[in-house]
C-alpha cells in the first residue's frame, strides 16, 4: 500500500479490508505462533486464497512451515483454496531463492491446489507489484 509499517508478531488475529481496482479482499492475519495454530481452522470458511509469507532467511522454521502448510491444505474447508507464497526478504544476503524454498516445501507435490511462489521484499515492494501479480489476474497466475 506504498507505506512501510513496522510490525510485531500477531497476537490473536487481525482483519483488514483492502480494495484494489474494485476488487475487495477481506484479509485475516492469523499469526503463526504455535499457541495460535489450533485456532486457524476457525478462519477457513469461505477462504479463496491462502497467502503465506515466509522469511527467506529463516531456514530453521521451514520444516514447521511445510508441516503446517500441508495440515492446512488437508482441511476440508480449504479444498478449493489457491495458495500464494511470498518468499520475503529476498534483498537479504543469505536469503533462500524461491526455487530452494519450493523444493524444501515440496510444492510440486501439491496437486489439488493451484499455487504460486513469489520472491519479494516487503520494504521496497519488489515482487509485490508485478504484471503476473495483477489483482484481476491473480487466480490465473496462481496456476503457474
Amino acid at each position: 500500500m506504498n507505506e512501510v509499517v513496522h510490525t510485531s508478531p500477531t497476537i490473536g488475529s487481525n482483519v483488514e479490508e483492502i480494495v484494489l481496482r474494485k476488487t475487495h479482499f477481506l484479509v485475516w492475519d492469523i499469526g503463526g505462533q504455535e499457541a495460535l495454530r489450533s485456532t486457524w481452522s476457525a478462519y477457513y470458511s469461505n477462504t479463496e486464497f491462502v497467502i503465506l509469507v515466509i522469511d527467506s532467511t529463516d531456514r530453521d522454521r521451514l520444516l514447521t512451515t511445510r508441516e503446517e502448510l500441508y495440515k492446512m491444505l488437508a482441511h476440508e474447508a480449504l479444498r478449493d483454496a489457491s495458495v500464494l507464497i511470498f518468499a520475503n526478504k529476498q534483498d537479504m544476503k543469505n536469503s533462500m531463492t524461491t526455487v530452494e524454498i519450493s523444493q524444501f516445501l515440496t510444492l510440486n507435490a501439491i496437486k489439488d491446489h493451484p499455487w504460486h511462489i513469489q520472491g519479494c521484499c516487503a520494504l521496497t515492494g519488489e515482487g509485490l507489484v508485478a504484471p503476473h501479480l495483477d489483482v484481476q489476474g491473480l487466480a490465473q497466475s496462481v496456476n503457474s
